[in-house]
């Protein structure tokens, strides 16, 4: 499997490819020591500009100090709303959050069959020049009369891929040998922490059959997001009323992990036939810091990828899965769907950022207005920091304190 990327503060689009090419040489598709090697641009240069505090100048570490997590939620204030509007800000997040750990970026069924890839980005695009399949510079066009240039020193530089159920994996920071393939359990471990099992047990699993993508741009930090995301329901009777009526609300409970958080609600019984076909007996809502959301209901499943283009504005991408038995069932596909479908081709004709599509997740697009909402209310000078609601806010909570901790490091 190899992937190139393009763009350090972006995975949306390099290559994995699931073999290589049969030539020596190629420009965008490499092969690897191992299955699971993963390069970017090789420079003799720190490939991470480092944020402290004295850079930009100081207001990036001057904002952390303005949330402290050692406060028990009772008595905390959320962030201050320049975490969610500073540009600053979301540099350092790009650095100290996005740049280290674990990310998702795709699915084991993208690559299933030999030359399947898909695409993101993150370094800089050479015109031109050609790498072999080992990584290394074969040629780099139209350099005459450049100084010290060692062509050893601009090859491609192996990063760690892994799977995990349905999921590809990478890990970018520094501190990961590219030379050793994460094993089951060190990647559960880092990824998803004692939460793995319960994951597993809840039907996230290799099993279900991937069905569509949908992606919206939504004007809003990509925390605001996050933090919609992991209110403990508190939003849902409000904003999602159909949802609401197929979920029995009172049931609504919430754990923590080292970072994962997981969301659980009993079906209900209010909503009608077709409902219950599609939310099953149970809902599981599963965080995995920073930014990767599954959602577990019925015969279904959809992830929520969250990518910042911008202090105040996102790129949310889901997939869809679905139990295999059903795949094939087109008429339940459409009937699961064609609701959430008449709302967003509404709202897609007045809103030209968003792409025209369905969504298994019926409060999608309340959910975008609900977001846009409150980046709006964020950027009010009468606004600075808020409450937790304690009883259902914990997994936010917990949230802000995980990002905390990563952005003093």
């Amino acid at each position: 499997m190899a992937i190139i990327l393009n763009n350090p503060l972006s995975l949306q689009s390099s290559s994995i490819s699931s073999t290589s090419s049969s030539s020596s040489s190629s420009r965008s598709i490499l092969n690897s020591r191992n299955s699971h090697t993963f390069f970017h641009r090789r420079c003799r240069f720190p490939r991470r500009t480092t944020l402290n505090s004295f850079s930009a100048p100081g207001e990036a570490a001057a904002l952390l100090h303005q949330f402290n997590p050692r406060i028990p939620i009772e008595q905390a204030l959320t962030p201050p709303s320049s975490w969610y509007t500073d540009p600053a800000f979301l540099a350092l997040e790009l650095d100290r959050v996005f740049c280290r750990g674990w990310q998702a970026v795709g699915y084991t069924e993208q690559v299933k069959d030999p030359r399947d890839f898909f695409t993101g980005r993150l370094g800089n695009v050479e015109f031109a020049w050609t790498y072999g399949l080992d990584g290394a510079l074969l040629k780099a066009t139209r350099i005459t009369g450049i100084k010290d240039f060692n062509i050893n020193e601009f090859g491609l530089i192996p990063l760690r891929i892994a799977t995990w159920g349905p999921f590809v994996l990478l890990n970018i920071g520094n501190e990961t040998s590219p030379q050793h393939e994460a094993d089951n359990i060190t990647l559960e471990n880092e990824w998803l922490g004692s939460s793995s099992d319960i994951l597993s047990n809840g039907g996230i699993d290799s099993s279900l059959s991937y069905i569509c993508r949908r992606e919206y741009t939504i004007e809003c930090n990509w925390k605001v997001f996050c933090d919609n995301y992991l209110d403990g329901g508190y939003h849902v009777p409000y904003a999602h009323r159909g949802l609401a009526s197929g979920l029995e609300l009172e049931s609504y409970s919430t754990m923590m992990f080292e970072r994962v958080s997981i969301q659980s609600c009993e079906g209900g019984t209010k909503g009608n036939e077709d409902d219950f076909d599609r939310l099953g007996s149970k809902a599981l809502y599963a965080f995995i810091y920073p930014n990767f959301m599954i959602n577990r209901y019925g015969p279904w499943m959809d992830t929520n990828l969250v990518l910042p283009l911008g202090p105040r504005k996102c790129k949310v991408i889901f997939d869809y899965f679905l139990d295999a038995s059903l795949k094939d069932d087109k008429a339940f596909i459409k009937r699961s769907l064609e609701d959430s479908e008449r709302v967003q081709q509404r709202v897609v004709l007045k809103r030209e950022t968003m792409y025209a599509s369905l969504s298994q997740y019926e409060g999608i697009v309340e959910d975008i207005m609900l977001c846009e909402g409150v980046q709006r209310g964020l950027a009010s000078p009468a606004y600075c920091s808020g409450r937790y609601a304690p009883t259902v806010e914990m997994a936010m909570h917990h949230f802000h304190c995980l990002l905390h901790q990563d952005l003093i490091q």
